[in-house]
């Protein structure tokens, strides 16, 4: 399948240039969101992938919020990223999750990697280029290495493995791919590999199954003798405190937030409407029903909190951001607040938003089932990011440091002891 080209749009900025207010933005993305969320429903009931959305946010340089005023970006904050992320997610939740891995590499770049590298990989994202992901690897491998390798060709590497859970990778140009660089000297250590998206050996699979975010494309990636420029392999560090594990997760939950509120909308839009009662019913219309209006109240109650707790800790990571930017290191005991906060949000939101997305056939009776409605798809999608990271080790983490001072683990992996 064709990636999504780069947007012509020039990547220098006016001399002078200024980061956009939250207004500007809304102003800028909003009308793509509704227009992202209109046919949401029917794309999900015929598994159509979202080529068309990623263009029309590709259009307006969704892909460059982020990215420095200097490199051609938009010079947008951690909190418009994800107060954006939330309406987004509203819109249709596939879309956060399919531009994850762009905006978490970004973030890494930001965070991890020497300022100096940044400038080739922050312009093709300012130009409209989507940094796809290939990370996890299926089976029973170690915990500590990767299957996944690159080995020196000449003056060169040759990337080769098999991953899963490639979320996006089917939109994007490129893909930052997780690897065991193996050396010279007999040693390895892990690395990104950044590869083009239709490089020879590169081969791409639309086999997610899961019964959630279906078009997400977060199936496999196929890497067979794929050649690597040395400067295309960036080395980042894995044993010290890092705001990336947080953004990452961050991004789930404002899928989440946006989720509940998809929900508040669609059962406004279902009940407004409706005429039909039950005879043991206590209105005269749906609308007019103490126990129907008191579960929409409810739905809405669970929206607000889950938007609130995600903005509280983009506000946090928004923070962490402030001291790169003025050049200051950040303080451990941030990175440690934001990690927790963001397991603590994790425990709080996933409960919640899979109750609303139960509770909202309380509105209405068999014609809620309707599958042209998709009114299944917000807990479907609730539950499928709800697994990932799995919530149940996240009070764990919280409980752990709160009684005996562990340091949350901030990079981790999935493999065989």
């Amino acid at each position: 399948m064709e990636s999504i080209q780069a947007t012509t749009r020039p990547a220098v900025q006016a001399p002078g240039a200024q980061a956009p207010s939250s207004q500007q933005l809304a102003a800028r993305f909003r009308p793509v969101f509704q227009r992202i969320a209109e046919h949401a429903a029917q794309r999900e009931n015929d598994r159509e992938l979202a080529y068309e959305p990623v263009a029309w946010l590709n259009a307006e340089r969704f892909g460059a919020l982020r990215v420095p005023l200097e490199h051609g970006g938009l010079g947008g904050s951690v909190e418009q990223l994800y107060d954006l992320l939330i309406e987004l997610g509203e819109a249709d939740s596939n879309l956060p999750q399919i531009l994850r891995a762009h905006f978490g590499f970004i973030e890494r770049l930001l965070a991890e990697i020497d300022p100096a590298l940044h400038g080739p990989w922050m312009r093709l994202a300012a130009e409209g280029v989507i940094f796809g992901n290939a990370t996890t690897e299926l089976g029973d491998g170690s915990l500590k290495t990767l299957q996944t390798t690159l080995k020196r060709d000449g003056d060169a590497w040759r990337l080769d493995g098999d991953k899963f859970y490639s979320t996006g990778t089917l939109y994007a140009d490129w893909i930052s791919v997780s690897a065991q660089r193996l050396n010279d000297d007999g040693s390895s250590d892990r690395v990104i590999a950044l590869v083009p998206a239709e490089a020879q050996g590169v081969e791409r699979v639309d086999d997610w199954r899961g019964f959630g975010q279906r078009l997400s494309a977060s199936g496999t990636t196929r890497f067979r003798n794929v050649r690597v420029k040395p400067e295309n392999v960036l080395l980042y560090v894995r044993d010290q405190p890092t705001p990336l594990t947080a953004h990452f997760q961050l991004t789930h939950l404002a899928t989440l937030a946006g989720i509940a509120r998809a929900i508040v909308r669609d059962a406004v839009a279902f009940v407004q409407p409706r005429k039909r009662i039950y005879s043991h019913g206590s209105g005269d219309t749906p609308r007019e029903d103490p126990l129907v209006q008191q579960v929409v109240g409810q739905l809405a109650s669970t929206a607000f909190i889950a938007t609130s707790t995600v903005q509280a800790v983009a506000r946090g990571l928004g923070e962490v951001d402030r001291f790169r930017q003025r050049g200051e290191a950040v303080p451990e005991s941030l990175l440690f607040e934001v990690e927790l906060n963001t397991a603590k949000a994790q425990a709080g939101i996933v409960d919640a938003v899979l109750q609303a997305g139960t509770r909202l056939f309380d509105i209405g009776g068999a014609s809620a089932l309707q599958e042209d409605r998709r009114l299944d798809r917000h807990w479907r999608n609730a539950r499928t990011l709800a697994s990932h990271n799995p919530t149940i080790y996240k009070g764990r983490v919280v409980g752990e440091y709160l009684l005996n001072g562990t340091r949350p683990t901030f990079y981790w992996a999935v493999g065989s002891a």
